[in-house]
């Protein structure tokens, strides 16, 4: 049997699946393998991932294989449906659980995620089988509030208010959930006061903490007790399980209080979670919903969803880009701090690129649309930020692990706690409910569940507001433990905008002719080097010769034909595998003379004769040294340069920059194996390039860093993390913040896992009573919180 393969990028059959680890997959790789001929299909990871489909060629066609991976992806997705919904977030972010495993218990549900901390479910589930609406009706009736589609997430949950019954006054719904705080503590401090020091009756008090207990328990019964009913356990019913067992114990006083601190607890935590879910939504205030449009000579107002591309856009001075696009006319500054976080307006002419929400600071400016509005940087941003969500840091997968087994090993320990003393005569049973109850409360992992999470979640947040896209909590926490840093040379560590410099003749060439032969050959490649030879030719107005079937030799040039003869046009390299090459000791002396100037060179062959050599020189960027150097001073081991040049180019640049290490001549097999190295060697390596051609070594990396994300959709695709600016600048800050992160991450363990065990020990001993067990629970929750949220402030 023939086996021949063909890779399909997956985006292209079915667009809506983004993860390797989807369990869609397995369901479209067995459907392809029904069709005759195809006998494997599998998915190659990688920015885009790729659906590789072997075949039989004998028995199917290449033709026939696409356009069967395309109409099988597309009955798929037509199948199989993921979707992003938001929902009210409740007051206890790690009731989501409860959520998540309803979710996943429905049939046809194939994966189920919540992310309390951004309030968004992530599904994917089989169409056929189950539907929308029944995923909402399943939140309601966890006591979730879904929104009615993405497009309007913003504003309903501006709308939308948690527990609040429907009936209410909108007024009343905005202010519920403090309210019901305000009546448990109002109730329970009246009627203990009342009773402690006015003597008041005991009906009368007991009403007043019935009262504080209805108030306190509503937001947690509304979420917790419908899981409970349907099996699943909740940190919340361990909180409502001692409040009942204090009222058992005649406590009603202390159960009241026990409520309202734990309510007060979980509304400063919704409050505080709100900051961060804020800086995120922040993203969509900055997109216009209008645009003015020139059409037929007149100027209307439209809205953006109505804009075509090559529609043109009339940008007033003082006003936001409503689009992507290439200016037409007009010359301003604009503001790009809001995509790229650069401090310092650009200056925009004719052909320079804008994106949709930053802000024209001077002068009207006519744009051309490039995107439409679905598809434009600020769009790609938002969507990507809201996916970054759903994937769960390393800390995070622990913490939900660890939190799933504790619950049930908690009433476990309190079901013994009750029962093993008194029938040993350890003690009373009225003693041993009591140290039940502190164990309830102790052992309740709320900060646990939700530190991990809301620092993730500020992290995230507070690197979009700055240009800097983070797709994940994983690669936030990987770039925090980062001590190498690679990075590829021409257009990263450098300029990558190389000027020709020098132009050597051979053989009676004369200078015009060796340059437009070069010239006519390079202006087929999309290489930097090339670019320069072509742009040289132009600016002399040189006539060139035509050329036929460029073949491009990875990492050492190209060959082409002209007048029936090769011409090579490469490093030294190429021409030692021409057969015809003999080695000249004056031609290399010149060439080890212009590299050890810091200059790229090129040999220009025609036939068998050599006619020339060219010489390009790159420049670094500016302030790339210093760039650097904060790194180091950050406490970055190794920065390693990697590059195709010669050695004695990349060393004169590697000491210009400030590079600890160069490896160069590599070809782009060679950057990959000197990846692998570093990680054998250090565990965790981050690389950066320009995300285009160095989308295989920035996904061998650690941590992928693209450039210039707000230009390219390449950078936004390939990378775990992309500067949406074209320059180094915030590549410290990224550190700064992902080691900030993780140090906080830490913190929080620390603080919810040492706060846990104290108490079950002050339980056990009984040091701490009820009330005060309470307090150090709750202030625990509030402080790994508002640790979370000092990333926000990060600068």
């Amino acid at each position: 049997m023939t086996d021949n393969s063909i890779q399909l990028d997956l985006p292209l059959i079915s667009p809506e699946i983004d993860d390797a680890n989807d369990s869609c997959l397995t369901d479209l790789t067995e459907k392809l393998l029904q069709h005759k001929g195809i006998f494997r299909a599998h998915i190659k990871e990688g920015q885009p991932l790729r659906l590789c489909i072997h075949y039989d060629p004998n028995m199917i066609s290449l033709a026939e294989v696409e356009r069967t991976a395309k109409e099988t992806g597309a009955q798929f997705t037509q199948r199989y449906r993921h979707q992003r919904i938001p929902f009210t977030t409740p007051l206890s972010a790690d009731a989501a659980q409860i959520l998540q495993q309803s979710l996943e218990s429905m049939p046809g549900m194939l994966h189920a995620s919540i992310n309390a901390a951004a309030g968004l479910a992530f599904v994917a589930y089989d169409s056929t089988k189950l539907d929308h609406a029944a995923i909402e009706k399943c939140m309601r009736d966890a006591g979730y509030t879904p929104t009615s589609t993405e497009h309007n997430e913003q504003h309903e949950q501006e709308h939308n208010h948690g527990s609040a019954p429907a009936f209410l006054p909108h007024a009343i719904q905005e202010i519920w959930t403090y309210a019901l705080v305000a009546v448990a503590g109002i109730a329970f401090l009246v009627g203990w006061l009342g009773e402690t020091f006015f003597g008041l009756n005991e009906n009368i008090a007991l009403v007043l903490y019935l009262v504080s207990y209805a108030a306190g328990s509503y937001d947690i019964a509304t979420h917790a007790v419908p899981g409970l009913f349907k099996g699943k356990l909740d940190t919340d019913i361990l909180m409502l399980a001692a409040a009942i067992g204090a009222a058992l114990l005649g406590e009603w006083a202390e159960g009241a209080f026990l409520l309202f601190l734990f309510s007060l607890g979980h509304a400063g935590e919704h409050y505080a979670l709100d900051h961060a879910r804020n800086a995120v939504n922040a993203l969509a205030d900055i997109m216009p919903d209008t645009a003015k449009v020139r059409r037929d000579d007149k100027i209307i107002e439209t809205s953006i969803d109505q804009i075509a591309i090559g529609d043109v856009v009339i940008v007033p001075a003082g006003e936001r880009v409503p689009v992507d696009g290439e200016v037409i006319a007009g010359i301003s500054a604009v503001d790009q701090s809001p995509i790229t976080g650069e401090s310092a307006a650009v200056s925009k002419k004719e052909g320079d690129e804008v994106f949709a929400g930053t802000i024209n600071q001077e002068a009207t400016l006519d744009v051309k649309t490039t995107r439409l509005s679905k598809d434009n940087t600020l769009s790609r941003v938002m969507e990507m930020v809201a996916n970054a969500q759903n994937q769960q840091s390393p800390t995070q997968q622990f913490t939900q692990k660890f939190t799933r087994r504790l619950v049930p090993a908690i009433l476990l320990l309190v079901v013994l706690t009750i029962i093993l003393p008194p029938i040993f005569g350890w003690m009373e049973l009225h003693k041993s409910f009591y140290t039940a109850m502190l164990l309830l409360v102790a052992a309740s992992p709320c900060a646990l569940a939700i530190g991990t999470p809301a620092a993730i979640l500020s992290g995230i947040a507070q690197a979009a507001r700055n240009g800097v896209l983070i797709k994940g909590g994983v690669h936030l926490e990987n770039m925090g433990g980062i001590q190498v840093m690679v990075f590829d040379k021409t257009g990263t560590l450098t300029e990558g905008q190389f000027k020709l410099t020098d132009i050597v003749p051979l053989n009676d060439y004369s200078d015009d002719h060796l340059l437009s032969i070069a010239a006519a050959v390079e202006q087929q490649s999309s290489h930097p080097v090339a670019s320069a030879v072509v742009t040289a030719a132009q600016q002399q107005n040189l006539t060139l010769p035509q050329v036929s079937a460029l073949e491009n030799i990875p990492g050492k040039g190209v060959i082409s034909i002209l007048d029936e003869q090769s011409v090579l046009v490469g490093s030294i390299k190429l021409f030692r595998e021409a057969s015809w090459y003999r080695r000249n000791q004056e031609l290399e002396q010149i060439i080890s003379r212009l590299e050890s100037e810091g200059k790229t060179t090129m040999l220009v062959s025609l036939g068998e004769q050599m006619i020339g050599i060219l010489a390009v020189a790159d420049t670094p960027r500016p302030g790339i040294r210093k760039t650097l150097e904060n790194l180091r001073s950050m406490g970055i081991k190794r920065l390693v340069m990697l590059t195709g040049d010669n050695s004695k180019v990349a060393n004169q640049i590697g000491k210009l920059v400030g590079v600890t290490d160069v490896n160069a001549e590599l070809l782009p097999e060679d950057k990959l194996l000197a990846i692998n190295k570093l990680k054998d060697a250090y565990g965790t390596v981050a690389m950066t390039g320009d995300g285009v051609n160095d989308a295989p070594a920035l996904a061998t990396a650690t941590v992928g860093i693209a450039m210039g994300g707000a230009g390219t959709a390449v950078a936004l695709e390939t990378a775990d993390i992309a500067l949406m600016a074209d320059d180094l600048e915030k590549l410290p800050f990224a550190v700064g913040l992902s080691r900030s992160a993780k140090r906080i991450i830490m913190q929080n363990l620390a603080i919810s896992m040492g706060v846990i065990f104290m108490l079950i020990i002050a339980a056990l001993t009984q040091s701490l009573e009820l009330t005060g067990t309470v307090i150090v629970h709750e202030g625990s929750t509030i402080a790994v919180v508002l640790n979370a949220l000092r990333l926000l402030r990060y600068k």
